[in-house]
C-alpha cells in the first residue's frame, strides 16, 4: 500500500443551483467550499498530520501515566491499538464529510445546528483550541529555554528576572515561537500543509533515534512494567479505559477533521493517510513510549513524564540541542494543526465580513498570548474544570453533527444553501437555530460532564466522551427522524464561488 495513487473516479452528482447571492454574514472566500484546484491534501499530507500529532508531548505524558498506573508494555500497546481502531473508523467517517462538501467545520455545523446555531459547536471547539495554543506554546518555550542555555550558558541569568509570571528568557522564547507560528499561519492552509510535510518525518526519525539510544544505554534490558503491575479485572478496566481516553484526546480532531479533508482529492487519500497515520503510527508510538519509560525506569526507578526528561539526560551538548530542536518542530506542528486551524475558522465564521482565515488566526494567537497561558497551565482548577468541562462537550457535538449528516440526511446536503439566510432554506430552522440539535446537545452534554466530574461516577468517567456522543446522537435522530429527500440535494464539494484554498 502506498500513500500516492492516481485520482479515483467517483460518480458524478448533479450540482444544485447556486443561490443568487450568498449572505455576507455567512460567506467569505475562506469559508467557501474548496475548489477543485485547491484539493492538495493527499494521503501523504494526512499521514504527516498524524505523524506529528500522535507523537505530541501530551500524548506521551498520557501513555507514561498508564505505565505508572501499573499497565505493562503489551497492555499499553493493546489499549492504544483498540483506541486506534475506533479512531480509524470515526476519522474516515468524519473526514469523508469534509471531502464531499468541501466546507470547514463551522459551515459543516450549519447542517445540523442551523446557520446561526452553528456558532455553538464552532466556538466551543475554538475556545478549547485557543487556550491550548497558548499552553502548548508555553511548553515549547521551556524546551527552547533549555536549548538556549545549553548553547549560551550566560543566558541562564535571564531566568532570575520575571514579569507577569514568566522569566525574561521565557518571554524572549515565547514571543519568538509565537511569531514563528503566526508567520506559518499567514501562509494559509497550504503553508501549514508544507510545514507538516517536513515536520512529520523529522519527528518520526528523531523519536526512533531516541528510543534506539535508550535501548543501547540499558543494553536492551528495559523494564516491561512497574514492580506491582495490574492484573485481572483491574487490568482490563484500565486497558479499556485507556482506549476510551485515547479516543477522547482526539475528540477535537474528530470534530474538525473536515477542515483538512475538505482539501483531499479522493476518499482513498483520506483512508490511506489515516491507515498509515493512525493504527500503524499509534502502535509505533506505543512501542517508543514503552522503550523510553521502561529504559529510564531500569536506570533509576523513575517513571518519566515526557520524552523531554530523556532528552535532558543526553550528555552531548550538540545531540541535546538537536533532539530539543526536533521536539520544538513537533510541538509547533501539533499546535498548528490542533490549535490554530479550528479557532481561525471559528472566528472567521463569527464575522466573515471582517475576518479572513489569516486575520482570524492572528486574533486567536493574540488571545492565546494575552491570557498568559503559563498561569493557566499552573492552575489545576482552570485545567480540570474550565478546559475539562469544555472538552466533555466535544463528544455530544460530534454525535449530533455526524448522526445528522449520515443517519438523518444520508449524506444528502444542499451545499449552497449553507450560505443562505432565506427563511425557507433547509438550514434556517427557527431564526437560524435548530432547536432539535440544541435539545439533543444540552442533556447529553450535562450527562457527559456529570460522568466526567461527579465522584460517584468515577468508574465510568473514562468513557464520558462515548456516553455523550451516543446519547446526543440517539436523541437527535429520534427527535429529527428521517427528513424527506426533497429537503436536500446531494453534492460533492459544490463551490458557491471559487475559494483561495
Amino acid at each position: 500500500m502506498t500513500l500516492h495513487s492516481p485520482p479515483e473516479k467517483t460518480p458524478e452528482t448533479p450540482a444544485p443551483p447556486a443561490p443568487a447571492t450568498p449572505s455576507a454574514r455567512l460567506y467569505n472566500a475562506d469559508l467557501a467550499p474548496t475548489s477543485t484546484e485547491g484539493r492538495r491534501w493527499g494521503g501523504y499530507n494526512i499521514f504527516t498530520l498524524w505523524a506529528s500529532d500522535v507523537h505530541s508531548l501530551g500524548n506521551y505524558g498520557f501513555v507514561l501515566g498508564l505505565f505508572a498506573l501499573g499497565l505493562g508494555a503489551w497492555q499499553i500497546v493493546l489499549a492504544l491499538a483498540i483506541g486506534a481502531a475506533l479512531l480509524f473508523v470515526m476519522l474516515n467517517v468524519s473526514g469523508e464529510m469534509g471531502r464531499r462538501t468541501g466546507v470547514p467545520f463551522p459551515v459543516m455545523s450549519r447542517i445540523s445546528f442551523g446557520t446561526r446555531g452553528a456558532q455553538i459547536p464552532a466556538l466551543v471547539r475554538g475556545v478549547v483550541a485557543i487556550a491550548w495554543f497558548g499552553i502548548q506554546t508555553y511548553l515549547a518555550t521551556k524546551v527552547l529555554s533549555v536549548m538556549v542555555i545549553a548553547l549560551v550558558p550566560a543566558a541562564e541569568g535571564l531566568e532570575a528576572v520575571s514579569f507577569l509570571g514568566l522569566s525574561a528568557l521565557g518571554w524572549i522564547c515565547f514571543v519568538a515561537l509565537w511569531l514563528l507560528q503566526v508567520g506559518i499561519l499567514l501562509r494559509g492552509m497550504d503553508g501549514i500543509r508544507r510545514y507538516e510535510a517536513v515536520a512529520g518525518p523529522i519527528v518520526l526519525v528523531t523519536l526512533l533515534a531516541l528510543a534506539i539510544w535508550m535501548l543501547v544505554r540499558v543494553g536492551g534490558d528495559i523494564a516491561w512494567s512497574v514492580p506491582q503491575p495490574l492484573t485481572g479485572g483491574a487490568m482490563w478496566v484500565q486497558i479499556l479505559g485507556g482506549a476510551s481516553l485515547w479516543v477522547a484526546i482526539y475528540g477535537t480532531f474528530l470534530l474538525n477533521f473536515c477542515d483538512f479533508t475538505r482539501s483531499a482529492p479522493t476518499r482513498s487519500a483520506i483512508v490511506r493517510g489515516n491507515f498509515w497515520g493512525i493504527p500503524l503510527n499509534i502502535v509505533f508510538f506505543g512501542l517508543i513510549a514503552v522503550v523510553l519509560a521502561g529504559g529510564q525506569f531500569r536506570i533509576d526507578g523513575r517513571v518519566i513524564e515526557s520524552p523531554v526528561d530523556v532528552v535532558h539526560t543526553i550528555p552531548d551538548t550538540l545531540l541535546l540541542v538537536l533532539a530539543s530542536a526536533a521536539l520544538l518542530v513537533l510541538t509547533i506542528a501539533v499546535n498548528l494543526m490542533a490549535n490554530f486551524v479550528a479557532p481561525s475558522y471559528a472566528l472567521a465564521n463569527l464575522v466573515p465580513k471582517v475576518l479572513t482565515f489569516r486575520s482570524a488566526g492572528v486574533v486567536s494567537a493574540v488571545i492565546g498570548l494575552v491570557i498568559l497561558p503559563w498561569n493557566l497551565y499552573d492552575n489545576p482548577v482552570v485545567i480540570v474544570y474550565f478546559l475539562g468541562v469544555l472538552g466533555a462537550l466535544l463528544g455530544p457535538l460530534f454525535g449530533i453533527v455526524v448522526a445528522d449528516y449520515w443517519l438523518v440526511r444520508r449524506g444528502r446536503v444542499d451545499v449552497p444553501a449553507l450560505y443562505s439566510e432565506d427563511p425557507a432554506g433547509p438550514y434556517h430552522y427557527r431564526r437560524g437555530v435548530n432547536p432539535r440539535a440544541v435539545g439533543a446537545f444540552v442533556p447529553a452534554a450535562a450527562l457527559a460532564v456529570a460522568v466526567g466530574f461527579v465522584p460517584a461516577l468515577d468508574a465510568v468517567a473514562p468513557f464520558s466522551w462515548f456516553v455523550g456522543a451516543l446519547i446526543a446522537a440517539a436523541i437527535h435522530v429520534v427527535a429529527t427522524g428521517r427528513r424527506g429527500s426533497h429537503d436536500d440535494v446531494s453534492g460533492e464539494a459544490i463551490a458557491v464561488a471559487p475559494g483561495e484554498h
